[in-house]
């Protein structure tokens, strides 16, 4: 198939379903592929992790939305994510992510396990409590991390059911190609996270707490300070890819793990095997599947001559998946060496809460293995329609009614269990 042909299937509904077949016809032309005129897709993992380190390429600035995106700053969700790290270039981006860093601490991060754990807990108690089928994506996989970035952003518990809709019909424009209508969805709850937020902000201003929201708020480096447009985008981008992100990985993992019963086995009896378990769930199927980068100069790569202010669309996903990197990588094998999925980006725009995202998986999958011994898909999973955030709508699971107890077991001598 014609690299133009496979990146169109890969747009469509079809494609975006299942990508991973057309990924395979995209690298058969080569890790690196000319798909129109100043246009370049990327599914080898080496180049892949090269180029979104190469300071040659950056990302979408406002110059090349004007170009590109006429019209963008009467967006509310286009101006709200151009305002942020995520779309941002040196030194603003520089600027942005130190001052983000200094709050986003890894002391504050590994602060978060117990709460984690503890909202798990609370949340496989009402699956237990409830009639079969469980949709696990409602009960589980959207409230765990909404719970837990609400609670580091400082948000009341009350407000976190407002966010799901919020966030969901925002993640929208972070698609490659986005309708007239899924704008107006995404304008949507661009504007009510941002009322929110400019609340929560004035709020932290007049008493400030020991939280994300009010280290951002008083965040300073050497006398630079988050603007309040930049303030309020990033308090956005941070809820938004702090749980979807999160969710996606919840759910595509419990797939995977139900898919392959004696890996399942293995981390139930062995929780500490939950890291290498979780990067390879990231790897075997990545929340993130792509993101984009713009050319500043020439350069090559897979043995392909990339012009100044070439779109580079890097796929995550097939870069994951690339077998010179990762031999038979259809394969689900959290035994594998030295797993290091693109899932999170990696340079400059590696992600934030890239730690918090694994601290909850590590956490949730060998509980819910653990407590739900029954555990399994009772119905059709519901993907979502979307490219860049690939998730489950629906995830209808049975749990059984027989819970194990809710302390952490210690880990079994001898029970490391065979690759699946």
């Amino acid at each position: 198939m014609d690299p133009t042909d496979a990146l169109a299937l890969l747009m469509s509904p079809e494609g975006r379903l299942d990508p991973y077949p057309t990924y395979e016809r995209l690298r058969a032309h080569g890790p690196v592929v000319q798909a129109g005129p100043v246009f370049y897709v990327v599914t080898g993992y080496a180049e892949a992790d090269a180029i979104l380190r190469d300071a040659r390429f950056g990302v979408m600035d406002d110059a090349l939305r004007d170009q590109f995106m006429p019209g963008w700053r009467e967006s509310p969700a286009v101006l709200s994510i151009s305002r942020s790290m995520l779309r941002t270039n040196p030194p603003d981006h520089s600027r942005m992510r130190r001052l983000a860093a200094g709050a986003f601490t890894p002391r504050r991060i590994a602060a978060m396990r117990d709460v984690v754990r503890a909202q798990a807990d609370e949340l496989v108690d009402a699956m237990l409590a409830a009639d079969e089928p469980v949709d696990f994506m409602a009960a589980f996989a959207y409230p765990l991390p909404v719970g837990v970035i609400c609670a580091l952003l400082g948000v009341p518990a009350a407000d976190r059911p407002l966010f799901r809709r919020w966030a969901t019909d925002l993640t929208g424009v972070l698609e490659p190609e986005i309708t007239a209508d899924e704008l107006a969805v995404a304008d949507r709850g661009a504007t009510e996270l941002r009322g929110y937020f400019t609340e929560l902000v004035a709020a932290r201003r007049r008493a400030p707490a020991d939280d994300l929201t009010t280290a951002l708020v008083q965040a300073h480096d050497g006398g630079d300070r988050l603007s309040g447009d930049e303030l309020l985008a990033n308090l956005i981008v941070l809820l938004v890819a702090g749980f979807e992100t999160t969710t996606n990985l919840l759910g595509n993992g419990l797939v995977a793990l139900l898919e392959h019963p004696r890996a399942a086995a293995a981390l139930r009896e062995r929780p500490d095997l939950a890291p290498a378990y979780v990067d390879e769930l990231l790897r075997y199927d990545s929340p993130v599947q792509l993101t984009s980068r713009m050319s500043t100069a020439p350069s090559r790569y897979g043995d392909v001559d990339l012009p100044p202010e070439s779109w580079v669309i890097v796929l995550l996903g097939a870069a994951n998946r690339d077998p010179r990197r990762y031999p038979d990588p259809a394969r689900f094998d959290p035994w594998r060496a030295q797993i290091a999925p693109l899932s999170f980006g990696a340079g400059p725009h590696y992600c934030l809460g890239a730690a918090l995202a694994r601290l909850e998986a590590q956490v949730a999958f060998p509980l819910l293995l653990r407590r739900l011994p029954g555990l399994a898909v009772a119905g059709r999973p519901e993907r979502r329609v979307r490219l860049t955030l690939r998730g489950h709508a629906t995830l209808p699971v049975s749990v059984g009614r027989k819970a194990a107890p809710v302390t952490v077991p210690g880990t079994p001598p001898g029970a490391a269990g065979p690759t699946p």
